[in-house]
């Protein structure tokens, strides 16, 4: 009798919920989807109205909504402590096997894609997925080092991404052909080192004024700081250009360039190869920022089980108790952000030999959230999860503009690419119900006595192990 009462209000719980769900999408969908501005015959405007549209979006939400309430009141109702322990012990053992599995993936991901689409197919796959993806892994990765590992919440990270991009470009640019113009092919292998080193000297400067923040006031200062450096690069026009942007030099083969540059010989002329130069620059490109993902992976693996690494865990969990064991919160959070804006200016000066042209737009606070949402929904401090959240974000939205298929549904004027924001917002609210910890939950401990076991996030004080 209990049980089929509790299951009752369970289901009257998750329609109500859906309905104010669909009510809700339905107020909001007036005027800005109900009706789309078009040009008459006669050059006037003219209202279309899609109400089929917004009868879809509705009973998408509402049945989403059914399904994500009832699926939250089945979580609530199983027998809790040993089970989930039990269900993130298994998640785990899966996140332990992925690595391995994932890393062979990745080594052969452009022989695979060029044994299944062919050469000039491959372009498109390799370079705007592969290459894409990964830029995100690694900005992902050295923002875990700041949020996941340390627990300071960093709202402004894409701006050391922009100091990198940038420093790379002027150094290439100007510096180089000046006192060194031997060393102008080289230019990304020069400029690399000192793009982090730049970066992490600006994350030492914006650690300072934060050393007593936590929290919302921490988001808020590490937010104004980006928009600070953004601002900058905006306005700052004899060094930057301003929005009319910088040509970035192009990465090179060790020196030898992909593509004609006066009478030197190219990449595919040296070796005799037939394909388009631009396969094989995507290739190369790829194979570039794997290792540069990879090192910051080994490094971030190698910092936390070192006493430096255990110092910023600790601090995650409780500053006081940190001061009280008498560490040193100046440094851990000096490093911290320092070594986390390193790999993220070597992340901005490979976009922007990727890119070979640079503007602030690149660096706005929407590339910050993405990274920070990356982290948060792949499980703070896992490198496996935040991995996995890349692929299904990034990937996600590259994905949108292969749908066209859809517009056999929906209408010919659909674009699939415009509801990428609204997808990715049900995206989160999904996993945010379903995972509220992040994809990879659970994490073996940096220290364990006799037996190595995964430790539930439910039994940390941030939620992660």
């Amino acid at each position: 009798m209990a049980e089929g009462r509790t299951r009752a209000q369970g289901a009257q719980r998750a329609l109500v919920s859906a309905a104010i769900a669909a009510a809700t999408v339905a107020a909001l969908s007036f005027p800005i989807v109900a009706y789309f501005a078009n040009s008459g015959a006669g050059g006037d405007l003219v209202l279309d109205q899609r109400w089929l549209l917004v009868g879809q979006l509705v009973l998408a939400v509402f049945a989403f909504t059914l399904l994500i309430a009832g699926a939250g009141w089945l979580a609530r109702t199983e027998a809790a402590g040993s089970a989930r322990l039990r269900r993130d012990g298994a998640l785990a053992s899966v996140a332990r096997f992925v690595p391995a599995g994932g890393l062979g993936l990745l080594v052969t991901y452009p022989i695979l894609i060029v044994m299944l689409v062919g050469w000039p197919g491959a372009i498109k796959w390799v370079d705007n997925f592969g290459v894409q993806i990964l830029i995100y892994v690694m900005l992902g990765w050295g923002l875990s080092i700041v949020v996941g590992l340390a627990g300071l919440l960093d709202l402004g990270f894409i701006a050391f991404a922009a100091v990198g991009a940038y420093a790379y470009t002027l150094i290439a640019m100007h510096v180089l052909p000046a006192i060194a113009p031997g060393l102008v092919p080289y230019a990304f292998w020069v400029c690399l080192p000192i793009s982090a080193l730049l970066a992490a000297f600006w994350g030492i400067l914006l650690g300072f004024p934060v050393l007593r923040l936590r929290g919302d006031y921490l988001a808020i200062v590490t937010l104004a700081f980006g928009e600070m450096i953004r601002l900058v690069l905006v306005n700052w026009t004899e060094l930057t250009n301003g929005y009319a942007g910088l040509k970035a030099p192009r990465i090179t083969f060790f020196g030898i360039p992909f593509t004609t540059s006066g009478s030197e010989a190219t990449f595919a002329e040296t070796f005799g190869l037939s394909q388009s130069p631009t396969i094989y620059r995507a290739i190369f490109l790829y194979y570039v920022i794997l290792a540069l993902a990879l090192l910051t992976a080994w490094v971030s693996n190698r910092l936390r089980q070192l006493p430096i690494g255990r110092a910023w865990e600790a601090l995650r969990e409780d500053e006081i108790a940190c001061r009280a064991l008498g560490l040193n919160t100046v440094t851990t959070k000096l490093s911290a952000f320092a070594i986390g804006a390193a790999f993220g200016g070597m992340a901005g000066a490979f976009f922007a030999a990727r890119q070979g042209f640079l503007n602030p737009k690149s660096f706005e606070f929407m590339e910050s959230a993405t990274v920070l949402a990356i982290v948060v929904l792949g499980g703070m401090g896992s490198l496996t999860g935040v991995a996995i959240a890349a692929v299904v974000m990034i990937g996600g939205t590259e994905l949108l503009r292969e749908l066209t298929w859809l517009k056999a549904v929906f209408g010919p004027q659909f674009d699939p690419t415009q509801y990428r924001m609204l997808l990715f917002g049900l995206a989160m609210v999904a996993l945010m119900i379903w995972r509220p910890r992040g994809l990879v939950a659970t994490r073996d401990p940096s220290i364990f006595l006799k037996e190595r076991k995964a430790v539930s996030s439910a039994h940390v004080k941030e939620g992660h192990g």
